[in-house]
């Protein structure tokens, strides 16, 4: 449906004039037209919908009488607790913070323990003069991984087998934790109140989507705790917003024949017009629907709600922000309106497309065509199960459109190829040989079909970085490139691309692909040679070095290098018939991989020889301790080795001193006041933690301008952000490899705003 949306509805109406407003434009390019028109029908669906549930968003209710238009309301899960001396109601709160970003806030939870059982109430906290510690959530409830939460009535752990059965009894409840209202520019957090608690819980969804999510899938763990349909994932308000919006779609369309009818359209016309304008208001409806579940959470980070596919996965939310599809800000029907009228009017709309869904294993083609594909990720994302998310809205108001699309009460499964052993009676062989002969089939097929003269292009956006008995390997990458290659393809070729929204990264706090890596692939010729382990490993390390500095200087973010290096690698293995090990046998692909990651490893930690050696101690420090303390003669020994002192660099402002013990500073003890044009001990560490941090809190305008007045050691942060990227990764700290794979992803923006002053830029230090 979003291929035909992209390529076959386009052309049709190219040049078309919009139907639904006065215009005296003559000349209507691509589908801007057609663009003008969803954005007319949409908003007269906003309009409708208010009129029938405006009164379930109520206004927030500020000083004087001002009211404010709420952008969403924050929820936490509750059960019982356990304790039966206590028997409060439990809220099941992950995280405390509302803002992390400008103004600080928070919700501070009171507990009134003279009712019987004790009562939570919550507040909000936080500072208003904007200073840098100006305080900090408490800490929440949450202890440990899981599903084990504190009472914040009497101190008992609820531990996950008591929250699941509550859920599965029908017992998790939900508690309002806080209001979020728009203000003039800036968000306004206020204490929950029983008026918009009472005004949510009335409302009465009529006619839902009754399928059921399945009892196993990859990435699904709602199950667990009692939700076990579609329904459940949405609140009451929510499932009556979508409900409502999803069937004035087909209203909409009705118009939509009314107006092309007076304008002339023939009655044939006039309704393929309205069902290409359906499509893409039902687009704007999706895009609502994941923003508005109880799995959407809100980003202290970004002051916003997250979507519910942040990444591919239905995972379990403990607090869930809920958000007005009738404000102007997060997760409202209008701004999904604008990007789905974005991309529609700056479509080429030519030439004139078709679309066709085929199995690839088994595709017949006349002639000879041009193939660029994203094949399936083994057994890393369940597409089907997840699309069932979406299928079951856009079938409501689109199936009497495409009824061949929309055939099923759920999306098709049985043929799709994915390794899931749930679908195998839970046998992980059978799932694998599933996966392995259906991906062969399908690229000997496409081998057949391709045309000559052109190449198979592969997006693979796939993390490939997995620790392994025999090596840092990937089953998705290894099966993939196997089929490639015994199906008698070579690579010749790679090209990463950024496919993901900068904001994603920073938004989610996680070390998520940025880019896909796209595999360029032509047949082998026959007469390829076979070749030894030991040749094979000298052309790894003489090609791949310049391969690696490349792709840094295009500014690839490090949690991608890993899997933009593997053409380059490969591309050496598939260039060769067979590649000989000492006894004879063929080097398996995941061999090696293993070597290319092993090259990589080498590549990096070669490059610290560039850094002065205050880095270079620093570095070597931080791959043992990280921030944490160690040894005041541990750090000496190592200092004297790289002819400096620990005195020199705790002058430095990298490291603290006393008691006996040494660490590195942390981020957020750096000097705000520091400049690089006038540290008379430069050294790259401390320009990469400060730009890091400025990235984070302060504004990438700031780091630009440590880019532009560092010299040589703010050139330096970028390779030293890659080795510490590789040095966390390797050690497990998440937290910290996200932060250098942010600095990298913004280098290039930093690059741009380093040629200007900051002064200039209109920003303040």
């Amino acid at each position: 449906l979003i291929n035909k949306a992209m390529i076959e509805i386009p052309p049709k109406w190219a040049g078309q004039p919009p139907l639904s407003e006065q215009h005296t434009l003559d000349h209507w390019p691509g589908s801007t037209g057609l663009a003008a028109d969803v954005r007319h029908y949409g908003k007269w669906m906003r309009a409708e919908a208010y009129k029938r549930i405006g009164h379930l968003y109520p206004k927030a209710k500020l000083s004087a009488g001002v009211e404010a238009t709420v952008i969403a309301w924050l929820w936490a899960r509750t059960v019982t607790c356990p304790n039966p001396a206590c028997r409060a109601e439990m809220p099941l709160v992950s995280s405390f913070w509302l803002s992390k970003k400008g103004r600080r806030a928070w919700i501070e939870p009171e507990v009134d323990r003279g009712l019987d059982p004790p009562q939570i109430r919550f507040t909000i906290g936080g500072d208003t003069e904007g200073r840098r510690h100006p305080g900090a959530a408490p800490d929440p409830p949450k202890v440990a991984r899981g599903a084990k939460f504190r009472c914040l009535a009497c101190g008992n752990v609820a531990p996950d087998g008591h929250i699941k059965a509550e859920g599965v009894a029908g017992r998790m409840g939900a508690q309002l934790l806080a209001i979020i209202a728009e203000g003039a520019r800036r968000r306004i957090y206020l204490a929950p109140t029983r008026e918009h608690e009472t005004i949510a819980r009335q409302a009465e969804p009529q006619g839902v989507p009754e399928t059921d999510l399945p009892e196993k899938a990859l990435g699904f763990r709602v199950q667990l705790y009692g939700m076990t349909k579609h329904r459940h994932l949405f609140t009451s308000r929510q499932l009556v917003a979508l409900t409502t919006f999803s069937d004035l779609i087909g209203e909409a369309r009705q118009r939509v024949i009314a107006d092309a009818q007076a304008a002339g359209f023939d009655a044939a016309r006039s309704e393929e017009y309205a069902d290409a304008v359906a499509t893409y208001l039902a687009f704007a409806v999706n895009k609502v629907a994941d923003r508005s579940c109880t799995l959407a959470w809100w980003q202290s980070m970004r002051v916003s709600i997250a979507p519910v596919f942040s990444r591919h996965a239905l995972p379990m939310t403990w607090d869930f922000a809920e958000g007005n599809p009738f404000s102007e800000s997060t997760g409202n029907f209008l701004s999904a309106l604008n990007w789905i009228e974005k991309v529609l009017g700056i479509l080429p709309a030519r030439p004139a497309g078709q679309v066709n869904q085929k199995n690839a294993a088994s595709l017949e083609h006349a002639n000879r065509i041009i193939i660029s594909t994203d094949p399936p990720y083994y057994d890393n994302i369940g597409y089907a199960d997840l699309s069932d998310f979406f299928y079951v809205w856009l079938r409501r108001s689109l199936g009497h459109i495409y009824p061949d699309l929309f055939s099923t009460l759920m999306v098709p499964k049985a043929e799709e190829l994915v390794a899931t052993p749930y679908r195998f009676d839970d046998d992980k062989e059978k799932a694998q040989e599933f996966f392995e002969n259906g991906l062969f089939r399908a690229f000997a097929r496409l081998r057949e079909v391709a045309h000559p003269a052109y190449p198979l292009t592969i997006y693979y956006a796939y993390k490939q970085r997995e620790s392994t008995q025999d090596g840092k390997t990937s089953t998705g990458w290894e099966t993939m490139l196997e089929g490639l290659i015994q199906t008698g393809y070579q690579i010749t070729g790679t090209w990463p691309m950024r496919t993901e929204l900068g904001n994603r990264l920073v938004a989610g706090g996680k070390n998520a692909l940025a880019s896909s890596i796209v595999l360029v692939c032509r047949p082998r010729p026959a007469d390829a040679p076979r070749t030894g382990r030991r040749r094979f490993l000298r052309a790894l390390r003489t090609e791949l070095p310049a391969a690696l500095h490349l792709l840094q200087q295009g500014h690839i973010a490090p949690v991608d290098m890993n899997q933009a290096v593997i053409g380059p690698g490969m591309a050496i293995y598939s260039r060769y018939r067979q590649i000989l090990e000492a006894d004879g046998t063929s080097m398996p692909v995941r061999t090696a991989l293993a070597f290319i990651n092993q090259v990589v490893d080498e590549y990096l930690a070669d490059q610290d020889s560039e850094y002065e050696a205050d880095t270079r101690w620093a570095l070597a420090w931080f791959e043992q301790h990280a921030f944490n303390e160690g040894v005041y003669g541990d750090a000496e020994t190592l200092a004297t080795a790289k002819n400096i002192s620990v005195q020199g660099l705790v002058e430095a402002g990298i490291l603290h001193s006393g008691g006996g013990k040494v660490r590195l500073v942390r981020r957020d003890e750096l000097d705000l006041e520091w400049d690089p044009a006038t540290d008379k001990r430069l050294t790259a560490w401390e320009v990469c933690q400060q730009m890091i941090y400025a990235v984070g809190h302060r504004g990438e305008p700031v780091a630009g301008e440590m880019l532009r007045t560092g010299g040589v050691a703010a050139v330096a942060a970028q390779s030293l952000a890659y080795r510490l990227y590789a040095i966390s990764e390797k050690n497990g700290w998440a937290e910290e490899a996200f932060w250098y794979n942010v600095l990298i992803t913004s280098w290039l923006e930093l690059s741009k705003l380093s040629m200007v002053p900051l002064r200039e830029q209109g920003q303040l230090v």
